[in-house]
C-alpha cells in the first residue's frame, strides 16, 4: 500500500509504522520480572545442592580416617573429588559467561549494585550466536563444554556411566519449542534475539544442571561406602543470663546456644519469639534494657539438626527480677513493644490503688481500654511508639513504648520451608501456609492469598510457572506438581499474605525445593 501523499500525513503513519515496530521488540516488565523470579530460584537452588554436596564430601573425607571404612573411601573419595572438580570448573566458567553478556549489555554500578540493560534483545545475540576471535562462538563454546563435562563424569568409572548417566539433569538437545528453526543450530535456539535478563536465567539454570548432575555423582560414591554423618554426636542447648537480679534501666544479657556446636547442626535460637543471630561460636547473643519491675522471664527457643537428620527443639525459660522503688509502676505484660493491629495487654499499679489509676496515650494512632484492675488493653494503628501518660492521685508518670509490626510469617509446604522431598510426597501436598512460629502472642494468623510456583529440571525443557490466586495449588500450578519427577526443582516466590489488624504484605521468602 502507497502512503498518502500529503506531507503531514505521511508524517503521521511513518510515524505510526515505527511506533508498532518499536513495541514489537519491547519486552514487558512483567516478562522481566518472571525471568528475574526464576533466575533467583534456580541460585537458591544451587546453594541448596552446593551446600549437600559438600557435606557428602566431608563425610567421605571422615571416612577416609575411619579404619572401618577407609579401603572403600580410598576408592570412592577421590572420585567424588574429581566429579567435583569437573563441576566446578564448568560453574566457574558459566558464571563468566553471565559477566560478560553483562558488560555486552552495557553493565555498570549503581551505589553498589550491578545495573545493565535486562531488555537487550541484541547483547545475546552477539555474543552466543556471531563467531569470535577463536573462529566459534561462545554458544558453540558453551555447548561442546557441557557436551564434554557429560563425558568427563562417566570416565570417572564404569559403573557411573552405566548407572548415573542415563538419569543426569542436563539435556543437550535443541529444545522442543525451538526445533523448527532454520539453522537447526544450538546456540541459536537458546540466544538469539533473547532478552539479556532471560539468557542469564538459561545460563543460570545450566548452573543448577551441573550443580544436579555433580551431586547424583558424588551421592553415588558415597553409597558404595555409606550414609553421610555429621561431625559430632554430643549436643547440650544452654541459656543464661549475666545476671538474676537487676535495676530498672541496667542491661540485661542473654547467652544462648548449642554445647559441642557444628555448623551442619544449623542452629535457630529465638528469644521471645524474635530469631537471635548466630555468632562465630555458635551461641546467640540477645541484649535488652531491664525496665519492667518485678519478677521477669525471657522464653527461649533452641532447634538443631540431630547426626540423624531429626529436627530437636529445645525450650528454656529465663527469670530474672528487675528492682524498682515503690510507687507507680508500668509494664507491658507480654514484651516491651507494642504490635501495630494487636490487642497489647499493659499492666498498670499505683500506690493509692488501681481504682485511682488513669491512663490515656497521647496522639491519636493508638487507644487504651480498661480490661480489669490494673489491666489494660492498647491497640495501635501506626508503627512508631506509642506515649502512655499514668496518674494514680498521687504521681504521674510517662512511658514511650516502640510499636513494631508482628513478624513476618514462614511460608511452608507440607511443614518444610524447602530443601529436598521426595517427588511424590511434594505432588500431594494441597498448597502455601502461613506459619508465625515462635511468637509471643498466641492465635495470630497470617492467610496466604497469592503466589507463584516455577518448575524446572526433569521433565520441565525450560523453566514454567503458574500464577495461583489463594493458598491452595489449583489450575496451572496443579498441571505443574502432576508433571514433577526425581529431578524436579520447584521454587514457589511472590507470596502475599494478609496481616493481623488488616492490611496485605509481600513475603521477601522464597521456598526452592529438589525433588528426590
Amino acid at each position: 500500500m502507497s502512503l498518502p501523499k500529503e506531507p503531514r500525513q505521511k508524517m503521521i503513519n511513518i510515524m505510526y509504522l515505527v511506533l508498532t515496530a518499536l513495541l514489537a521488540l519491547n519486552v514487558s516488565s512483567e516478562i522481566l520480572n518472571a525471568f528475574k523470579t526464576i533466575d533467583q530460584s534456580l541460585t537458591n537452588a544451587n546453594g541448596i545442592i552446593q551446600r549437600k554436596n559438600d557435606d557428602i564430601l566431608k563425610s567421605l573425607q571422615k571416612k577416609l580416617a575411619d579404619p572401618k571404612t577407609a579401603e572403600k573411601a580410598a576408592i570412592w573419595a577421590p572420585k567424588a573429588d574429581k566429579a567435583h572438580a569437573i563441576a566446578d570448573a564448568l560453574y566457574t566458567y558459566v558464571e563468566s559467561l553471565k559477566h560478560e553478556l553483562k558488560v555486552e549489555s552495557r553493565l555498570k554500578n549503581e551505589n553498589g549494585k550491578e545495573v545493565f540493560n535486562e531488555d537487550d534483545l541484541e547483547a545475546s545475540t552477539r555474543l552466543f550466536t556471531k563467531p569470535g576471535a577463536s573462529g566459534k562462538s561462545k554458544g558453540q563454546d558453551l555447548l561442546e563444554r557441557l557436551t564434554s563435562f557429560k563425558k568427563e563424569l562417566g570416565d570417572i568409572d564404569p559403573s557411573i556411566l552405566k548407572e548415573v548417566l542415563p538419569n543426569l539433569p542436563l539435556d543437550l538437545s535443541i529444545p522442543t519449542s525451538n526445533s523448527k528453526n532454520i539453522n537447526q543450530d544450538w546456540a541459536f535456539s537458546y540466544f538469539h534475539m533473547t532478552p539479556t535478563i532471560a539468557s542469564i536465567t538459561i545460563l543460570t539454570k545450566f548452573q543448577n544442571d551441573i550443580r544436579n548432575s555433580e551431586s547424583q555423582v558424588v551421592e553415588y560414591c558415597h553409597r558404595q561406602i555409606g550414609e553421610v554423618e555429621l561431625i559430632y554426636d554430643q549436643f547440650n542447648a544452654f541459656a543464661a543470663t549475666n545476671s538474676q537480679y537487676l535495676m530498672s534501666g541496667e542491661e540485661l544479657i542473654i547467652t544462648a546456644g548449642v554445647g559441642a556446636f557444628s555448623s551442619a547442626a544449623k542452629p535457630t535460637i529465638s528469644i521471645d519469639g524474635a530469631v537471635v543471630p548466630i555468632t562465630a561460636d555458635g551461641s546467640a547473643v540477645y541484649k535488652t534494657t531491664a525496665s519492667t519491675p518485678g519478677e521477669n522471664s525471657k522464653r527461649v527457643r533452641i532447634s538443631f539438626l540431630k547426626p540423624s537428620g531429626e529436627t530437636a527443639v529445645v525450650e528454656k525459660i529465663v527469670k530474672y527480677t528487675v528492682g524498682t522503688p515503690t510507687g507507680l509502676v508500668v509494664s507491658t505484660d507480654k514484651t516491651r513493644v507494642f504490635y501495630k493491629g494487636l490487642d497489647n495487654p499493659l499492666s498498670i499499679t499505683g500506690g493509692g490503688g488501681a481504682e485511682k489509676v488513669n491512663a490515656t496515650v497521647e496522639g491519636t494512632t493508638a487507644s487504651i481500654k480498661k480490661a480489669g484492675p490494673g489491666q489494660y488493653i492498647v491497640n495501635c494503628t501506626q508503627l512508631g511508639s506509642v506515649t502512655i501518660n499514668v496518674n494514680d492521685g498521687k504521681q504521674n508518670q510517662k512511658i514511650t513504648i516502640p510499636v513494631k509490626r508482628v513478624p513476618d510469617p514462614l511460608a511452608i509446604v507440607g511443614g518444610s520451608a524447602g530443601g529436598n522431598m521426595s517427588a511424590n510426597v511434594f505432588r500431594v501436598q494441597k498448597g502455601v501456609i502461613a506459619d508465625l512460629r515462635d511468637f509471643v502472642f498466641d492465635g495470630i494468623k497470617f492467610n496466604v492469598t497469592s503466589f507463584i510456583v516455577i518448575a524446572t529440571g526433569k521433565g520441565f525443557d525450560e523453566p514454567e510457572f503458574a500464577e495461583v490466586v489463594g493458598n491452595a495449588f489449583s489450575g496451572g500450578a496443579s498441571a505443574l506438581l502432576r508433571r514433577c519427577q526425581p529431578g524436579s526443582t520447584v521454587t514457589i516466590g511472590e507470596i502475599k499474605v494478609t496481616e493481623p489488624g488488616g492490611g496485605t504484605r509481600k513475603l521477601d521468602q522464597t521456598i526452592t525445593f529438589i525433588l528426590q
